[in-house]
């Protein structure tokens, strides 16, 4: 939302005394009359005038001085002069120098911008990127504008903002590191967001009506999908996996994120720290350090400093292995049409923007209690098709090619068809892009 423009209107004239005159001297009571007249008249003019240039009846508290402010939502053309840390020249967006103080800096720039302040609780910022080139296999590009798709109707729908790099900002970050330089970079460009949230190019949401449980993670400053046990018992390095996670914009992600590359190509011990971590990981397939197996050796090896503010969940989809989710979508797709042959409520044709209301009702109808993960009745949240590698086609040879572009067509689909059913238009079958079907109007529980 832009900046409230000044109000613009035009006053009507007062009204004249047009009556007949009977005869030419003036009365005391008629001097009255007009006098009186006029001035209740100027008095209604004067209260249009106040009332026509308020920009709102909304308040919020300026912090930086003790005065209100009217506010009509955020204003995004308002930045004040006061230096902030956008000023400093030694402020850098790079990975390898720290940034210092940020919380207090951040809570500065959100003081001077008090129209940001209001939501920004759990304000979050979506970032996802791909490689720079054109892709190798033939499909690639057009499986990762689909999956770029898919992020943008979940950002729209839920009001995220998203932020897509197809570059690398470090020339030594590539491949899975190059995500870090990314994240940094958000966290400074976005004073105004709670939470980065990371989302992997082949990782696709499959559930466009949920949102993740902030109030979980109140107390912790970075959430991946893992398990506890896998990283001090099993000492896997599948114990979590780094390519879908939330990371709060503040001073201890800013450490971890220096902590974090330190492990990375930019460190002049890259090869010492592969060994390192294959040393203490036996599953760990390749010798070089990677991203993931990083972050769980710093869980493994720092625990009493890192475990307190990650949050390893694993009671839904955070994100979930494709071909563990792939095969049921079908049975997924019969399970919510049931539910709306069941309640007509659901099958109720409605805008795009009350969308929360319908799936407000369907949680509390039939998904109170439905955890999300493996069984359940709930649609996965995230799908992850970790090994497909869908740009360079060199997926995992534990499966093959058309395994995997497959499943994805059937996962894009499946997620597609909760957009365009809210556009009139599903897809028929999970295995075809097109053409859509229009939905009938009672749809599920008048047929095609």
């Amino acid at each position: 939302m832009v900046s409230p423009e000044a109000s613009h209107f035009q006053s009507s004239p007062m009204a004249k005394y047009a009556g007949a005159r009977a005869r030419p001297v003036i009365c005391f009571n008629d001097v009255v009359l007009f006098l009186g007249g006029a001035f209740m008249s100027l008095i209604l003019v004067w209260s249009f005038f106040s009332f026509s240039n308020s920009p709102n009846l909304t308040f919020s508290a300026d912090k930086t001085d003790g005065s209100t402010k009217c506010t009509r939502g955020i204003d995004m053309r308002y930045d004040p002069t006061d230096p902030v840390f956008y000023d400093d020249p030694d402020l850098s967006y790079t990975i390898e120098k720290p940034v210092k103080n940020w919380d207090e800096k951040r809570k500065r720039w959100l003081e001077l911008h008090p129209s940001f302040i209001p939501g920004s609780e759990n304000r979050t910022v979506m970032i996802t990127g791909s490689q720079s080139g054109p892709c190798k296999n033939p499909i690639g590009d057009h499986l990762l504008l689909r999956f770029f798709k898919n992020k943008v109707d979940y950002c729209r729908i839920h009001g995220h903002d998203i932020f897509y790099s197809n570059a690398l900002l470090h020339p030594k970050m590539k491949s899975f590191w190059a995500k870090l330089p990314a994240v940094k970079a958000a966290m400074i460009a976005h004073p105004e967001a709670e939470w980065i949230w990371w989302v992997d190019s082949d990782a696709l949401f499959t559930d466009m009506d949920f949102t993740p449980p902030f109030h979980r993670y109140r107390n912790h400053n970075l959430v991946v999908h893992g398990w506890p046990g896998v990283v001090y018992d099993d000492r896997s390095w599948t114990a979590l996996n780094a390519g879908v996670f939330l990371i709060r914009n503040c001073q201890w992600s800013m450490e971890l994120i220096d902590t974090w590359t330190s492990m990375g190509p930019v460190s002049p011990d890259f090869a010492k720290w592969g060994e390192i971590q294959r040393s203490i990981f036996k599953d760990k397939l390749f010798p070089e350090s990677d991203d993931q197996t990083a972050l769980i050796y710093l869980l493994f090896k720092h625990k009493e400093v890192y475990y307190p503010k990650i949050y390893l969940e694993g009671e839904y989809y955070f994100e979930g292995y494709w071909l563990e989710i792939v095969p049921g979508l079908a049975n997924i797709t019969e399970r919510y049409l049931e539910m709306e042959r069941e309640d007509a409520t659901l099958r109720r044709r409605h805008a795009e923007k009350v969308s929360e209301r319908y799936a407000a009702f369907r949680e509390e109808r039939f998904l109170r209690g439905e955890s999300g993960g493996k069984g359940s009745k709930r649609r996965p949240f995230v799908t992850h098709f970790t090994g497909c590698q869908p740009c360079s086609g060199d997926h995992n040879t534990m499966y093959d090619g058309d395994t995997c572009w497959n499943g994805m067509i059937k996962a894009i689909n499946f997620a597609d068809n909760q957009v365009m059913r809210r556009y009139g238009f599903v897809h028929s079958d999970l295995g075809k892009t097109s053409p859509l079907q229009p939905v009938p109007f009672d749809y599920p529980d008048e047929p095609w």
